[in-house]
C-alpha cells in the first residue's frame, strides 16, 4: 500500500503547514506582546491577511483566522483595560492630593479660631497669628478627655486611684509618652457659684481638669463633646483625641498600642461600633425628635461608636472644630 501524501491547499500550501504556521505565530505573539506590542500586532494582521486570501471552503484556514481574530480582540481589550486602570490611578492620586490640601486648610482655619479664642465670634479668616499659634501648640500622641459632671466626685476619685496617674505621674506621662489626660467639665448656670468653686478647689489639688466655656446640663452633652474636641484641638496638636465617660475604666496600654497601629491612616474613627433603629414614637426612651432625617420608618442610624469611649484622628477633630458653629 502506498503512503498518502499530505493534502495541499489550492495555492500549493500543505494544510499541516498551515496549522504549524498558526501555532508558531500564536506563541510568537505571546512572547513579544509585552515589549513589542505594535510589531506583534502588525505581524498578526499580515498573517491574517494571508489566511483570508486562502479559499473559504478550507475549514482549517477559516479556523486559524478565527483564532487570530479572537487573539487580537483579547489583546485590544487588555490594552484598553490597562488605559482605564491608569486613568483610575491618576484620578485617585488627584483626589488624595485634594484631601491633603483640604485637611491643611482646615488646620489653618482651626488655628485662626484658636488664636481668636474659644468664642462664638471667632473669625474663620486665616491670619499670620493663627498660623503661628498652630505651630506653637504642643505635639502629643493623644488627648483623652474624661467627660464628667459636678456630682461625679466619687467617680473621679475612683479613676485617680486605679488607672489614671496623679501628680508627678501625670506630668511624667505627658512629657515622656505624649499622653494628655483631663477631666472635662464646663461651668454652672450661675458662674462662680458653689459648684464651680468646688471644681476649682479639686483642680487646685490635682491639676487634672480641662474647663470648657460651656453650661453644664444633661441635655447639652452633645454640645459639650463638640466643644471639648474644639478646645482640645486648639490647645494640643495630637494624633488622636479621645472621649471617654467617667464611669469607664481604661486600659491605657491597650489604648496606646491600638492607636499606634492607625497612626499613619487618615480620618480614623475607632470605638465599639454599632447601629440601631431610629425611635420615632413620642414618649419612648431615647425618642429621636428628628427621626424623619433618617428616612422612612424602620430605618437605622448610620454605623457609629458607642458614646462610652471612642477616638478620632486629628483631621476629624479639626473638622469638628472648624464646623462647630
Amino acid at each position: 500500500m502506498g503512503v498518502s501524501r499530505p493534502q495541499k491547499a489550492a495555492n500549493g500550501v500543505s494544510t499541516r503547514w498551515v496549522y504549524v504556521f498558526c501555532i508558531a505565530s500564536f506563541f510568537l505573539g505571546v512572547v513579544v506582546i509585552n515589549s513589542c506590542w505594535q510589531l506583534s500586532k502588525d505581524i498578526f494582521l499580515a498573517a491574517l491577511g494571508k489566511l483570508e486570501q486562502l479559499p473559504a471552503h478550507k475549514s482549517s484556514n477559516r479556523l486559524c483566522a478565527d483564532i487570530f481574530y479572537q487573539f487580537l480582540y483579547n489583546l485590544h481589550t487588555e490594552k484598553l483595560k490597562m488605559k482605564i486602570n491608569h486613568i483610575k490611578i491618576q484620578v485617585n492620586i488627584t483626589v488624595l492630593t485634594l484631601d491633603k490640601t483640604i485637611s491643611s486648610l482646615e488646620m489653618q482655619l482651626a488655628a485662626a479660631r484658636a488664636a481668636k479664642g474659644d468664642t462664638e465670634e471667632a473669625s474663620p479668616i486665616v491670619t499670620k497669628l493663627g498660623t503661628e499659634n498652630l505651630k506653637a501648640r504642643r505635639k502629643v500622641f493623644f488627648v483623652m478627655g474624661i467627660i464628667t459632671a459636678f456630682s461625679s466626685r466619687k467617680r473621679r476619685d475612683s479613676i485617680r486611684e486605679t488607672w489614671m496617674p496623679k501628680g508627678d505621674g501625670l506630668l511624667k506621662l505627658e512629657n515622656e509618652k505624649g499622653i494628655i489626660m483631663r477631666f472635662v467639665i464646663g461651668h454652672s448656670a450661675t458662674a462662680g457659684g458653689v459648684l464651680d468653686r468646688a471644681i476649682d478647689a479639686e483642680d487646685e489639688q490635682h491639676k487634672d481638669f480641662l474647663r470648657l466655656n460651656h453650661i453644664e446640663g444633661y441635655h447639652e452633652l452633645s454640645s459639650k463633646t463638640q466643644i471639648y474636641f474644639s478646645t482640645a484641638v486648639a490647645k494640643w496638636d495630637a494624633d488622636f483625641y479621645i472621649k471617654v465617660d467617667d464611669d469607664v475604666h481604661v486600659n491605657l496600654g491597650m489604648v496606646g498600642s491600638t492607636l499606634a497601629r492607625h497612626r499613619s491612616k487618615p480620618r480614623v474613627y475607632i470605638g465599639c461600633m454599632k447601629s440601631g433603629p431610629v425611635l420615632g414614637q413620642k414618649g419612648v426612651k431615647y425618642h429621636e425628635p428628628e427621626y424623619w432625617k433618617f428616612g422612612e420608618e424602620g430605618n437605622k442610624y448610620f454605623r457609629h461608636a458607642t458614646g462610652q469611649i471612642y477616638a478620632i484622628s486629628k483631621d476629624l477633630a479639626t473638622y469638628i472644630s472648624v464646623n462647630r458653629l
